[in-house]
């Protein structure tokens, strides 16, 4: 759907299955976004939690994928979006995603990219698990290899993105997500790394930041100004790429009043490079008519 709104990326969020493969799915666990705990109600871990590293692929496919909920009232996080239970829908792997994006280039003649986020690398290391060998393994099977591809690799975790950089020698564009340190995204001050210091240290390694909104516009001033930060005017001074996340129409910071505006102060005011968002057909139309 977002190929055929024009987005110029396609976002993977990647985990593992028992059995290795890398799947799109945007967390470790598998309850929130389908019917894991009617198929298999007796594998959940003792937190209560269903980790899709604990099935296999086969099972994976076995489970109807559905619209984002919230446990345990199954109500949707999103209720004005695709109606919960209405269609069949299954969790992709990166591949078979890889492979459509590819398909849809060669049918239209357009070269939209991915953008893959290796999701808690550690973790998955504390399981047995290289997450980021399978998808560089994939990536390069599919001519994803250097700063000249359609690609983007993108990470909340510093020393994960380092690894990538100078022990796998990994060409591609690496992107730091910056995150709260309250979300145990990684073991490191995402505050500091926000600072004009922090990336410069995050320059040595990757090309761009995705920072959360907040990051950036940090709210109205006594006289309804909006107070913006200086991180964007920070990173591009080290050279750095600044792609925010995630403009959501259905989610707006409450300092603005419309999805439209919100975009015009990143893009215009701010100077930002790029958006995540759920709603690419808007922000495309956007950018055209803002020519």
């Amino acid at each position: 759907m977002a190929y055929a709104m024009a987005a110029d990326y396609i976002e993977q969020d990647v985990v593992l299955t028992k059995d290795d493969y890398a799947i799109v799915l945007h967390d470790i666990h598998l309850e929130t976004v389908t019917n894991v705990a009617q198929v298999f109600p007796r594998r959940a871990r003792a937190d209560g939690r269903y980790y899709a590293i604990d099935f296999t692929l086969a099972e994976i496919k076995a489970l109807q994928a559905h619209e984002r909920i919230a446990p345990p009232a199954a109500a949707a996080v999103f209720p004005r979006r695709f109606p919960v239970g209405w269609s069949r829908f299954e969790i992709p792997t990166l591949e078979e995603e890889i492979m459509l994006v590819q398909g849809l280039n060669k049918s239209t003649g357009r070269e939209v990219g991915v953008y893959v986020e290796l999701k808690a690398p550690a973790w998955h290391a504390r399981e047995g698990k290289d997450l980021a060998k399978i998808v560089l393994e994939i990536l390069y099977r599919h001519g994803y290899r250097d700063q000249q591809a359609r690609a983007f690799i993108q990470c909340f975790d510093p020393a994960a993105l380092q690894r990538l950089k100078f022990e796998l020698k990994v060409t591609l564009p690496l992107v730091q997500l910056l995150g709260e340190n309250s979300w145990n995204e990684a073991a490191v001050d995402y505050a500091r790394l926000r600072t004009p210091a922090g990336l410069a240290e995050i320059a040595a390694y990757a090309r761009g930041i995705g920072p959360w909104l907040p990051h950036l516009v940090l709210g109205k001033d006594e006289t309804g100004k909006l107070k913006i930060s200086s991180l964007v005017r920070d990173a591009h001074a080290v050279g750095l790429l600044v792609h925010p996340y995630t403009f959501r129409a259905d989610e707006l910071p409450g300092v603005f009043t419309s999805f439209e505006e919100m975009l015009r102060t990143f893009f215009f005011d701010l100077q930002i490079d790029g958006v995540f968002t759920d709603f690419p057909d808007r922000a495309v139309k956007f950018l055209q008519e803002s020519k």
